[in-house]
C-alpha cells in the first residue's frame, strides 16, 4: 500500500511540475514563440511583395522574440479564428489587432497595458454621400466576421450586415458595388486613404466611435503566471522608452494619442 502512494504521490507532482513549467518553458525549449498575426490589415500586418510578413505589428512579435532569445513563427490569423487559435495550443501569443473587452477576458488572457487602441468607422464611396451612422439605415452594410463592433451598429443605426472571413472578401464586395460601406478599424481605414491609391474616391464620413484598446492574448491561465507578466513587463517597456510611437511612425501611421498617453503615464 505504502509503494502504491508512493508511486501515485510521485506522478501527482510530476503532473505538477510540467503543469507548473507553463508557456514560457515550452517557448524556451522549443527555440521559437508562434505568434497569430494578421496578413491582410495594412501597415500593421500584410505580405510585401515577395510575400513576406511585414507591419507593425509583425515587428512587435519579432522583438517579443528577440528579448526571449528565441525566432519567431509567424502563423496568419483572422478575427474569427485567433482565439480558437490559441485556446487549441496552435500559437503562443496574438498581436492581431484584438479588441479588448471584458467578453474576450473570459476566453483569453489579454495582457495589460494594451499597446494600441481603435474604434469603428466606415470606409465608403464618396459617391454615396454618406453623412452621420443614421445614414446606414436600412443599406447593406459590408464587415469583417468578428469584429466587436457589428452587433451595436446593426442594433444601434439598423444597418444590414454583410460579413466576410478577411479584408480582401470585404473589399472586394466594397468595390464592386454589394454594400454602401465596409465597417472596420477607424486606423486600418485612415492608413488606407492615406496611403493607397485605389481609395481615391473613398472617404471616413463618420467621427469614429466604440474606441477600444487593442491586447496582446496569451493563455487565460498564464495571464497572471511567469509568461503573462513577462509580456506585460516588454509592453510596459515599449510604452516607457517610446519604441511604439517610433515604431507607428516608422509604418506610417497617423499619430496615435492613445500611444502619446501611455508614454506619458510610463516614462
Amino acid at each position: 500500500m505504502k509503494k502504491v502512494l508512493k508511486i501515485a504521490v510521485g506522478v501527482i507532482l510530476a503532473s505538477t511540475t510540467l503543469a507548473g513549467a507553463g508557456t514560457l518553458d515550452k517557448i524556451a525549449e522549443a527555440g521559437k514563440i508562434v505568434v497569430g498575426v494578421k496578413n491582410d490589415y495594412r501597415p500593421w500586418g500584410y505580405l510585401d511583395a515577395e510575400g513576406n510578413p511585414v507591419g507593425l505589428e509583425i515587428d512587435l512579435a519579432r522583438d517579443i522574440a528577440e528579448r526571449l532569445g528565441v525566432e519567431a513563427e509567424l502563423v496568419p490569423v483572422v478575427a474569427s479564428n485567433r482565439m480558437e487559435f490559441l485556446q487549441q495550443g496552435r500559437i503562443d501569443l496574438i498581436i492581431a489587432t484584438l479588441g479588448d473587452n471584458p467578453q474576450r477576458r473570459t476566453v483569453v488572457g489579454m495582457v495589460e497595458p494594451n499597446y494600441y487602441a481603435a474604434g469603428a468607422n466606415v470606409l465608403a464611396p464618396k459617391a454615396n454621400g454618406l453623412k452621420e451612422w443614421p445614414d446606414l439605415e436600412g443599406k447593406d452594410l459590408c464587415a469583417i466576421q468578428g469584429s466587436y463592433y457589428l452587433r451595436e451598429i446593426s442594433q444601434k443605426y439598423k444597418a444590414n450586415i454583410v460579413a466576410f472571413a478577411g479584408v480582401p472578401e470585404a473589399t472586394a464586395a466594397l468595390t464592386n458595388g454589394s454594400c454602401v460601406g465596409l465597417v472596420y478599424d477607424n486606423t486600418w481605414v485612415e492608413s488606407q486613404l492615406m496611403t493607397e491609391a485605389v481609395w481615391a474616391d473613398y472617404e471616413m464620413p463618420f467621427a469614429t466611435e466604440q474606441l477600444q484598446p487593442w491586447a496582446i492574448a496569451v493563455p487565460l491561465a498564464e495571464l497572471d503566471e511567469a509568461y503573462g507578466q513577462k509580456i506585460s513587463e516588454i509592453i510596459t517597456d515599449w510604452h516607457k522608452t517610446g519604441y511604439l510611437i517610433e515604431a507607428n511612425a516608422a509604418h506610417g501611421i497617423a499619430d496615435s494619442p492613445f500611444l502619446q498617453e501611455q508614454h506619458e503615464k510610463f516614462r
